[in-house]
Formats: structure tokens, sequence, C-alpha cells
């Protein structure tokens, strides 16, 4: 299991430190949430400040593109720094183009389905896809309660992905703690996005270090 936590929550008066801080504490993806003001209600940052926060760690950067035409920015972002682009799938019109793409510029390519999306519209793309991410609240702000359906949309899509794309990482975001994340894991999840659960906590190192405990103290073969 990866833990990637989501920058969207750092202070970004601080920002290098928060990155060392995420370093220390065995993180294995830093997680971008961009936001355009038009697909989803929140703006963030572009790939200007992708760029800028790339020299600060060498750790995977995980793009996640919450943005109208993904096509038209991915080559942006690639050249910020992005390790892998994530679009989403209501997004675009040629999907299974943009998967294609962001692989021949030299990144990984996911696509994200929001919570209402059904997981069926993978099925002819799976095969073209490096990651999938299952978002577990609405797209657009951090800090949401989380959806309980997601679980059986990571159940689907974990039996997708082992039937078609085994090397196909599946991630899932958004109102994951200490309450849900040994049953998110269970179910199939590879990477979990955190943002608050880490960054709110009085401890954000012992924190990220206890979520992650509570799914390797999990028995082999817990998953369900």
């Amino acid at each position: 299991m990866k833990i990637a936590p989501s920058l969207l929550s750092a202070d970004f008066s601080r920002i290098s430190d928060e990155i060392a801080m995420l370093e220390r504490a065995g993180a294995d993806y830093m997680h971008l949430d961009i936001m355009d003001g038009r697909y989803v209600p929140n703006l963030t940052w572009g790939p200007k400040i992708v760029g800028d926060i790339r020299k600060c760690t060498k750790k995977v950067f995980d793009a996640h593109l919450m943005i109208v035409e993904p096509e038209k920015y991915v080559d942006d972002f690639r050249k910020a720094g992005a390790d892998i682009i994530t679009f989403h799938l209501e997004a675009t019109v040629h999907a299974q183009r943009l998967l294609s793409h962001i692989r021949s510029i030299g990144a990984r390519a996911g696509i994200s389905l929001n919570p209402s999306t059904p997981v069926a519209l993978l099925e002819d793309v799976i095969e073209d896809c490096d990651l999938i991410l299952i978002m577990s609240v609405n797209p657009g702000f951090g800090g949401q309660k989380y959806i309980p359906n997601a679980l059986k949309k990571v159940r689907q899509t974990r039996a997708l992905i082992d039937a078609h794309n085994p090397a196909c990482e599946l991630e899932i975001d958004g109102g994951i703690g200490r309450a849900n994340i040994a049953e998110v894991c269970a179910a199939g999840a590879d990477v979990v996005v955190m943002g608050s659960a880490i960054f709110s906590a009085a401890d954000p190192v012992a924190e990220l270090q206890a979520l992650r405990a509570l799914v390797e103290t999990q028995p082999v073969g817990a998953r369900a």
C-alpha cells in the first residue's frame, strides 16, 4: 500500500518544509490537486507552481487534473515535473487518445471517476491505464466526508484491473483516515490519497506512520 499525501492541505508558506516532513514520514507519492474553477468550483495551481515545488523533492508527483479539456494542458504539467497525470473520464471526449498521449510524453496515465460515474465505463480503456483513481468524495474541496458507496466501486475496479491489466494501480481519494483506511485497502486500493487526515494531525509524521501501520498489520490475504 502506498500513501500519497495531498499537498492541497499543506501550508504553502512553508511548502519546502512540509514536503521534507512528508519525506521523513515515508510518503510514497506527492499528490497534486489541479483545479481550474470550471470542472470543479475551486481553483488551485498551474504548471508554474508544480515546476517550482518539483525542485523540493524527487518523490513521484501524482498530478490529478480536475479541469475541463485536460488534453490542452497535459504537456505543460509533464514539462513541470508530473510523473503520473490523471484526468477525469467525464472531462474529455477522447479518453483513449489522451491516455496514449500521456504515455507518449513519458508520464504514467491515469483516469479518475466521480462518485456518480459507473466503473463499467472503464472497460474499453482499462488496458491503456497505468492508474485508476476512484473519488470517494465529489471533487473540488479537501476535508469532505467519505461516501461509503466508493467501497463497492473499489471492489469492482479491482476485479476489472485483475482481469485485464494487473500492472495498473488503483487509487482512492476523499475522506480517508483511521476509520476506513484498512477497509479500502482490503477492498483492493493500492494507493491512498489523504490530505486533512495527515496535515490536521498534531503530529503529521506520527499520523502518517500510524495510518500505514493500520494497513500493514492486517493479516496476509485480508483483501475482500
